[in-house]
């Protein structure tokens, strides 16, 4: 299986500069961790697993994600995913930001198909972020 060069491009990028990429997280001390919304899935079949950590702020009436962060145990494919998503999720509102499709992932970093999986593991992060920063904000 021969990775195309955008996935090796993403995956390096992370590597050589993982702030720059996003990488890292927040902690629930942190100032505005109130703003914070948390999706962790993992695809024990091959081990790879995600966090992505979505900070949203209400601009004009909506909440936007001003910001994402990410932790991904695996692959090439799914750290490049991972950063993919990143890139196509800040300033997004929620609702763009739960339309993104992994099929969209797999067109940009041209996935073979044996690691679309990890594509689906970053969609399924987004939708689980989105429901915990919606089920945080209902019990304010």
């Amino acid at each position: 299986m021969a990775y195309s060069q955008k996935v090796v491009d993403k995956f390096e990028e992370t590597l050589n500069n993982p702030e720059k990429a996003s990488v890292g997280r927040w902690k629930p001390g942190d100032e505005d961790f109130h703003r914070v919304g948390t999706g962790i899935v993992g695809a024990p079949a091959c081990g790879d697993v995600m966090k992505l950590q979505i900070k949203c702020q209400n601009i004009d009436g909506e909440n936007r994600i001003v910001d994402a962060r990410f932790k991904t145990y695996g692959c090439g494919s799914a750290i490049a995913s991972s950063g993919q998503l990143i890139d196509m999720l800040k300033g997004k509102t929620l609702e763009e930001a739960q339309a993104i499709s992994n099929q969209e992932i797999v067109d940009i970093l041209e996935l073979p198909a044996i690691k679309i999986h990890c594509s689906v593991l970053a969609e399924e992060a987004i939708h689980r972020a989105i429901d915990d920063f919606k089920s945080l904000r209902n019990n304010d």
